[in-house]
């Protein structure tokens, strides 16, 4: 990431910030709609994101194109493109997460939309025939939006549902998996939450779970929730992952550093 989309970023959720807590979730859901309208054009990305273009004729453009978005949506939109950004898919990746962070903002107190979320992930990523249809490039939008419907609909929150909608609509070249540790992470820091991923070759218990994010915790210096998944390539050890920092003590890396080792 480029240290003109970290400032962008920075501005961005700054802007968010006075977004009212009753406009959160439909401004989140027309942000999902203007980026997967935008992602569709690479002429439009590329003259959103040129800094030199004036940011009053982005602005009018916005208008323009994205007529159907009310104005809390509008007005962060208008004010991301006036912003300079390295790169123009830093941009599109730039409204997703302002709009994962507006919807957080609308959830009731002691919803967890990263679990859910991840919960989502997890279950898709065991089912080989079930990650196909969400996640192939040759399925239509609308399909794979009435799969995740059909999915999630009275089993998760709105909120959940709208943020997992989008992402499998709008997938940028990434798999399940990483689509959903992207969202949780973002979720989580919108709550000033951290998320760790645990991965293990098998099931953790309760205990040992709380043993781990209390440690966790106490390393990173801030609250982190932690989300299991049970691999059992990994044959033995565990693997921790927070945002970039990965803690891998699983004996399939082990064995893999080894064999590297005896090969050179």
């Amino acid at each position: 990431m480029g240290s003109a989309t970290r400032e962008a970023l920075v501005a961005s959720r700054k802007a968010l910030g006075a977004l009212a807590a009753d406009d959160a979730l439909a401004a989140g859901q027309q942000l999902f709609e203007a980026g997967r309208v935008i992602g569709e054009s690479a002429q439009l990305r590329s003259m959103l994101a040129d800094a030199s273009v004036a940011a009053t004729d982005k602005a009018a453009l916005i208008d323009r194109l994205f007529v159907s978005l009310g104005s809390p949506a509008r007005t962060l939109l208008a004010g991301m493109v006036a912003l300079r950004w390295s790169h123009h898919d830093q941009l599109l990746a730039g409204i997703e997460e302002i709009g994962i962070r507006a919807v957080a903002r609308s959830a009731p107190s002691g919803l967890s939309i990263e679990d859910e979320v991840f919960s989502f992930g997890a279950a898709v990523s065991s089912d080989p025939e079930l990650e196909l249809a969400v996640g192939s490039k040759l399925g239509s939008n609308a399909a794979k939006s009435a799969l995740v419907t059909a999915l999630l609909k009275g089993k998760a929150s709105e909120q959940t549902l709208a943020i997992v909608n989008h992402l499998v609509q709008q997938p940028r070249g990434r798999r399940i998996g990483g689509l959903v540790r992207t969202a949780a992470s973002i979720v989580a820091d919108e709550a000033g939450l951290a998320v760790a991923t645990v991965t293990s070759a098998s099931p953790i218990s309760t205990a040992q779970l709380d043993r781990l994010r209390t440690g966790l915790s106490k390393s990173y210096g801030r609250q982190l929730e932690v989300n299991l998944v049970v691999d059992p390539s990994i044959v033995g050890g565990i693997r921790v992952q927070v945002g970039d920092d990965v803690i891998d003590g699983s004996i399939s890396t082990r064995i893999n550093a080894l064999r590297l080792t005896i090969a050179s």
